[in-house]
C-alpha cells in the first residue's frame, strides 16, 4: 500500500490553535467513498476533505467533503483549507482558480493568507417554527428576534436559521435529539445575532445529525446567513452588502468568517467567504480501511 500525505490546518483564523481544525487527505483518487468515510471518522474532525483530479472541464481540481458520519456536497471551511493547502504546495496557483465538488464549480480567490470561496446556487427554504428551534437550544420564545422569522437557507448546503437577541447566542445549550428532529434534512442549526449597525453576526452552529455536536467555523451557514439575511429584508434588497461572523468563541476556538453578498431585487444571487489559514500538523496515512468498507 501507498501511504497517502495529508495535512491538518486550522481555517477561518491567523494562527493555530483557533479557528476550524481541517485534515486534507493528497492522493485520494484510488480510495471507495467508503474508505474516505472511515478516514474522516478516524480524523473525528467536523470535516476531511480529500483532493482528487478534476472531471470536468475548466476545474483545476476536485474535492470530497466528508463529517464524521456523511458526505457533504460543499462546505466553506473545508474549501478554504485545500485551497490554500494546494496552493501553498504548487499544486495549484495563487488567485483564481476552479474547485469541483458536489455543489458544482465553484470560483476559489487564493491569497497568501488564506482563501475565498464562492457559495453554491443560493436557495431560500420554509419556514419554520421559531418556538420549536429555540427549546432545541434550551432558549426560551422570549429570546427569539421578533422581526426576522426562522427558516431555511441555503448557498450549495441548506440550514435552519434562528435569528436571537444578541445575549441570547451565548446561552445556547443543544439537545440533540430535539435538534434533530426539528432540522431533519438539514445539516444544522444556526443560531445568530445580527447587528445591522456593525455588520457583525454572532453565531453558533449545531449539526449533531452529521456527527458534529457545535462546529467552531462553518463557512457554508455563513454563506446561507448571507442568503437568508437579503431574504428577510436584514441586507440590501440591490447590490453587495458585507458583514463579518464571529463564531467557537463558546467552545475555545475563536473564529472569523468575512461574506459577501451580491442581490438584485430582494434575491440573494451571489455569495463568497473568505477566512485564513495556519498550518499545525503533516504526515502520512500508513494504514487504509478495507476498500469493501
Amino acid at each position: 500500500m501507498t501511504a497517502l500525505r495529508y495535512d491538518v490546518v486550522d481555517v477561518f483564523t491567523d494562527r493555530p490553535y483557533a479557528g476550524n481544525p481541517l485534515a486534507v487527505v493528497h492522493g485520494a483518487g484510488d480510495l471507495t467513498s467508503g474508505q474516505m468515510q472511515r478516514i474522516a471518522a478516524e480524523f473525528g474532525l467536523s470535516e476531511t476533505v480529500f483532493t482528487l483530479a478534476p472531471t470536468v472541464a475548466g476545474a483545476d481540481y476536485r474535492l470530497r467533503i466528508f463529517t464524521p458520519t456523511r458526505e457533504l456536497p460543499f462546505a466553506g471551511h473545508p474549501s478554504v483549507g485545500a485551497a490554500w493547502v494546494l496552493a501553498r504546495a504548487g499544486l495549484i496557483r495563487i488567485g483564481d482558480v476552479v474547485q469541483e465538488c458536489g455543489a458544482g464549480l465553484l470560483p476559489v480567490q487564493v491569497d497568501a493568507f488564506g482563501a475565498r470561496v464562492g457559495g453554491g446556487m443560493p436557495d431560500v427554504g420554509p419556514p419554520l417554527g421559531g418556538e420549536g428551534l429555540a427549546a432545541a437550544v434550551g432558549l426560551p420564545a422570549a429570546d427569539i428576534d421578533p422581526g426576522v422569522r426562522a427558516g431555511v437557507a441555503s448557498a450549495g448546503v441548506p440550514f435552519a436559521f434562528l435569528a436571537v437577541r444578541s445575549d441570547a447566542v451565548a446561552r445556547a445549550e443543544l439537545d440533540a435529539a430535539a435538534l434533530r428532529a426539528a432540522t431533519a434534512g438539514l445539516v444544522g442549526l444556526t443560531v445568530v445575532a445580527f447587528d445591522p449597525s456593525t455588520w457583525h453576526a454572532h453565531v453558533r452552529m449545531f449539526a449533531p445529525q452529521a456527527g458534529v455536536v457545535e462546529d467552531p467555523a462553518t463557512g457554508s451557514a455563513a454563506l446561507a446567513l448571507g442568503v437568508f439575511l437579503v431574504d428577510r429584508g436584514v441586507l440590501g434588497a440591490d447590490g453587495q452588502s458585507g458583514f463579518t461572523v464571529a463564531q467557537g468563541a463558546e467552545i475555545g476556538r475563536p473564529s472569523w468568517l468575512n461574506v459577501v453578498v451580491l442581490a438584485r431585487g430582494g434575491v440573494a444571487v451571489e455569495t463568497s467567504v473568505h477566512g485564513g489559514v495556519a498550518a499545525v500538523a503533516r504526515g502520512e496515512l500508513v494504514a487504509l480501511p478495507g476498500s469493501h468498507e
